[in-house]
């Protein structure tokens, strides 16, 4: 395995993006655009809010366990993790998680992500995102970002009559965001940003890979790789 550079600073890492003058950025969400998992976050919030009733909750806290046990891939959890609102009004859970991204997430934004975006857009850059948490979280939250909801690819479920139902449409993780991106149209992204080893999928088809906040495993391929990686400022708290 080969050593890897010291992290970029911000300049750094902007420059390295924007020398790449990319047509199609694509990102993932959760720890690379801000800090923390808005998917168990809103899982465990929708449970405590009663949102979910008693017996979905007992059962999807089971599950859960055994997912942080290793006896559930990350498939299979983050699609139930979508499956577990049905026949709830979409508007409720669009309503829900718009409560609980101004509230817990998006104070966690990372500042360097969000400027990076908003010069990309101003000149032009196709910007996707990309995670395998729940449609509704995911575009409530880039909306911050000026990502509109049709070039979101996340978890869902299909709707019939504005009630979400338990039907798996999509669940983008791992080699799953490629297969994701493709069905999009989109085969060799410019640049692609993640955090975790479920992005490492997709980076690996981009022409510029960058391993944002990376987690450790994340960080041990971007070494074998020579993706650069970027560990952004913590957010400002606003008291």
């Amino acid at each position: 395995m080969s050593s890897l550079a010291a992290p970029l600073t911000t300049a750094e890492f902007h420059a390295r993006v924007h020398a790449l003058a990319p047509r199609v950025a694509v990102f993932d969400c959760d720890g690379t655009l801000w800090s923390g998992d808005a998917g168990s976050s809103f899982m465990r919030w929708t449970m405590e809010t009663g949102l979910l009733p008693p017996d979905t909750t007992t059962w999807l806290r089971g599950r859960y366990d055994q997912y942080t046990r290793g006896e559930l891939s990350e498939l299979v959890i983050c699609g139930e993790m979508v499956q577990c609102y049905r026949s709830i009004h979409v508007d409720t859970l669009r309503a829900a998680a718009a409560e609980f991204f101004a509230r817990f997430i998006e104070p966690n934004i990372f500042p360097g992500m969000l400027q990076l975006v908003t010069e990309l857009q101003a000149a032009g850059t196709d910007i996707w995102a990309v995670s395998s948490t729940c449609d509704w979280v995911i575009e409530e939250g880039v909306k911050r970002f000026q990502i509109p909801a049709d070039h979101v690819l996340a978890a869902r479920v299909e709707v019939i009559s504005g009630v979400a139902t338990n039907r798996l449409l999509d669940v983008p993780t791992d080699e799953g965001k490629v297969a994701s991106l493709r069905a999009a149209g989109i085969t060799a992204p410019d640049c692609v940003f993640g955090n975790s080893v479920h992005d490492a999928a997709m980076l690996a088809i981009a022409r510029g890979a960058f391993a944002v906040n990376p987690s450790a495993e994340l960080l041990r391929r971007a070494a074998a790789e020579g993706w650069p990686v970027y560990d952004p400022p913590a957010p400002l708290k606003i008291e």
